[in-house]
């Protein structure tokens, strides 16, 4: 639960104030009060977003919920909107049902504000998916924008039009369009103002322009170095030779107009490198950084030590928007505007294929490398950076797809395990994966990865019998191609598989023999997981002191990598042991370092692993509040993931019995409140392994 003044949500913070749009907002409150689905439409341009989310910021109050914005714009696939929902809340995406199911189940009975960003392209889809989770939710409100309309009944549409702007002679004090662009002049220009040298030029320029926004900004950009007067000469110039030519006058409203004039204009003033580059970064979807930029845009024509001076113009002239990150680096974005404007470009420049495959290979090569590093002591930053590249690993995904050649469909999509297994994307792994393995089917190295990928998938959402399916293709399939490692994988997965599904007996001598074959120089996956499915039968077994052997050693290995995901897990494993010893103190040190690991990686699965851990010792301490506590806090997770303690018979049974302790201590109703009370805390507070009987304590 919110505290006291805080604000739920996911709200992107705006880079400028709003101008003008008084009635736009008190209209969008007064149907926000009513209506259940809102959809801004209007022209590529006009600031549909930008009003979206000054209005999302206003009604943050009216929401105990929160107000969560879903970016849709780097989307290619409608199969896909789903899952970018259930990213943007609160809300993992490992579970084995449909994601639209599991996200209509956790809006309902919430009284929660989703702004579904940039629609047009997915509108179909968006209209059934708003229907769906409307229906669901009666407490759900939905704000759209789109350049047109969902279609559904109970849709209110607001038009959004260009800003007003000043008739001849007509006074510019209350011109939203005037204020806007002298706002932006002055941030190209500082110093620049509206006198009454330049008034009458100010004025005409935003007629010209028909106030409209981006044109409005992008006209701005340029003040630093065209006199007002001079631009206004320019674009009047170009607004009649290009209409003449093209004879669409009196076809089109006046702002599709102005907004072809603005970008027509903007691309002519760019020299030929900007332009070329602007179309170039067509490609990317979302944003991107620079690196990825010199990678896939550079060549002969644009060499790469001139690419960071010309996205610096591109950026300077409103092109191209600059965005810093958390961790100190940057990143860039261009609007869906002037990245269609750059891709009509790219086709005519007959680049569009030669660059998307340069897209796809470098972003082959991203997770080539993450791979690689994954298992060290870079996974904070891999698990940010890959979540960054999210839209353009999609991009690539899809393209791969939809153009086969040399199993990079494959290739990309296995190379990302640790994205869908580690990261928490589990379920849209497995939408790619088996896309891929469906269109690639004969055997390959890179076919066998895949394979292992998905297996994990299965296993995080609870499907090992489905995972261990698997294993006989991966097998035969690393036979066939002389795959070692391909092979070990293989055993540890039918290792793993075995376990969950309790047949220990077949599950040990699998994972001694990966272990035995271990070598400790090289970190991998399979040795590690191995470790795990011992020491989880040895604790079966009542063998507590060899499954604490194997753990250290296991521990050991990831500590001299300084590997942490893993590690965490180990670290559950050890909290498991000192609980089947009776030692329930040493248990939560355990635990709690496992949660505190898994919350950093954003893993939520292995928080709620680890909270499971510090119910059971909080109750064989005698804390049955705090247990109440934290079995609130876990089951937040588990609502949201596949089978409840991934299907592990053992800690299912473990977790129902320190429910029925606990609640047989307090009684159903201070059971009940303790555990709303855990429920409700927010999994991001300072320290939400505090439960109320523990202030000023440490657990």
């Amino acid at each position: 639960m919110a505290q006291a003044g805080q604000r739920l949500g996911n709200l992107p913070t705006p880079i400028a104030a709003m101008v003008g749009r008084r009635a736009e907002l008190d209209q969008l409150a007064r149907l926000g009060r009513r209506a259940r689905l809102v959809t801004l439409t209007g022209v590529g341009g006009v600031g549909k977003s930008r009003l979206a989310l000054e209005s999302a910021l206003q009604q943050q109050s009216d929401f105990t919920d929160g107000v969560w914005w879903v970016e849709l714009a780097g989307l290619q696939e409608g199969a896909l909107v789903a899952h970018a929902v259930a990213e943007a809340l609160p809300l993992a995406d490992q579970t084995t049902r449909p994601m639209l199911d599991v996200v209509a189940e956790y809006l309902e009975g919430r009284n929660l504000l989703l702004v579904l960003d940039t629609c047009e392209h997915l509108t179909d889809t968006c209209a059934m998916i708003a229907e769906v989770l409307l229906r669901a939710a009666p407490g759900l409100r939905i704000l759209a924008t789109s350049r047109r309309r969902l279609g559904l009944m109970v849709e209110e549409v607001v038009t959004v039009d260009p800003l007003p702007v000043p008739g001849p002679g007509q006074d510019i004090d209350d011109s939203a369009a005037v204020t806007l662009l002298a706002r932006r002049a002055a941030d190209a220009s500082p110093g620049f103002t509206v006198s009454a040298a330049n008034v009458a030029h100010v004025a005409q320029l935003c007629r010209i322009l028909d106030g409209l926004p981006l044109a409005i900004e992008l006209a701005a950009a340029r003040l630093a170095e065209i006199p007002v007067a001079e631009l206004v000469g320019r674009l009047a110039q170009r607004f009649e030779v290009l209409h003449a030519a093209d004879g669409s006058v009196d076809a089109d409203p006046p702002w599709h107009r102005a907004l072809r004039t603005a970008i027509g204009w903007s691309h002519e003033l760019c020299t030929p490198a900007e332009r070329l580059l602007w179309a170039r970064l067509s490609v990317f979807a979302g944003s991107f950084d620079s690196e990825a930029a010199v990678a896939v845009c550079s060549d002969e024509h644009l060499p790469e030590e001139h690419i960071p001076a010309l996205l610096g113009a591109l950026v300077d002239n409103s092109l191209v928007t600059w965005q810093p990150t958390a961790d100190g680096t940057e990143r860039f974005r261009m609007l869906d505007t002037l990245r269609e404007y750059g891709a009509y470009w790219l086709r005519e420049l007959g680049e569009e294929d030669r660059l998307r495959r340069r897209h796809l290979a470098y972003y082959q090569e991203f997770t080539r490398r993450a791979d690689a590093a994954w298992l060290g002591p870079r996974q904070v930053e891999l698990r940010s950076r890959t979540t960054d590249e999210h839209d353009n690993l999609r991009t690539a995904l899809d393209f791969a797809l939809a153009h086969p050649q040399g199993h990079s469909a494959l290739m990309l999509s296995g190379n990302l395990w640790f994205f869908w297994h580690a990261c928490g994307f589990d379920k849209e792994g497995q939408y790619y994966l088996r896309r891929a393995l469906a269109e690639d089917t004969e055997p390959s190295p890179e076919r066998l990865r895949a394979l292992w990928a998905e297996a994990l998938v299965l296993i995080t959402l609870g499907d090992p019998r489905e995972a261990g399916a698997q294993v006989t293709e991966m097998a035969d399939t690393a036979a066939r191609f002389a795959d070692t490692e391909g092979a070990e994988r293989a055993r540890s997965i039918e290792a793993l598989s075995a376990v969950m599904c309790g047949d220990v007996a077949r599950a040990v001598p699998l994972a001694r023999g990966v272990l035995d074959r271990h070598q400790c120089n090289r970190l991998t996956h399979p040795p590690l997981a191995a470790a795990l499915v011992r020491s989880l039968a040895h604790i079966m077994d009542g063998h507590i002191d060899e499954a604490v052997t194997v753990l250290d050693h296991m521990r050991a290995d990831c500590d001299r990598q300084g590997e942490q995901w893993l590690r965490a897990y180990g670290d559950f494993m050890c909290a498991r042991a000192e609980l089947a010893r009776g030692h329930p103190a040493a248990a939560l040190v355990h635990a709690r370092n496992s949660w505190t690991v898994k919350r950093r990686l954003r893993d939520p699965l292995g928080m709620a692993m680890a909270l499971d851990v510090l119910a059971v010792a909080a109750a064989t301490d005698g804390r049955a509040t705090d247990t109440a506590h934290l079995l609130g806090l876990a089951q937040q997770l588990w609502d949201n993931l596949g089978q409840p303690q991934v299907g592990v018979t053992e800690w299912t049974a473990t977790r129902t019995s320190c429910e029925q302790q606990a609640r047989h201590s307090l009684g159903d109703d201070a059971y009940a409140i303790a555990f709303r009370n855990g429920h409700r805390t927010d999994q991001n507070a300072a320290d939400p392994l505090t439960p109320p009987s523990a202030q000023g304590k440490t657990l």
